[in-house]
């Protein structure tokens, strides 16, 4: 038969270490997010100018295939 070993000490997570832990991790990632703002600040305008710029040609473009010619005669 397996041997029986006496249970591990537990000790019991107070909801301080829980936050302590949670604000550890949180200003971890708040230093690295801080550390690339202006990376990512850059790279998001980059790609809001270049999605304007294609918009502004996909709608130019349909715009010239839907246009009507209209023929004006006098009498």
């Amino acid at each position: 038969m397996a041997k029986k070993t006496a249970p591990a000490e537990t000790t019991k997570i107070t909801p301080d270490d829980l936050r302590e832990k949670l604000q550890a991790f949180q200003g971890d990632i708040q230093g690295k997010v801080e550390d690339q703002k202006t990376s990512i600040a850059t790279v998001v305008g980059g790609a809001g100018m270049v999605l304007m710029i294609i918009m502004f040609l996909l709608g130019k473009r349909s715009g010239k295939k839907k246009s009507a010619i209209v023929e004006i005669r006098r009498v």
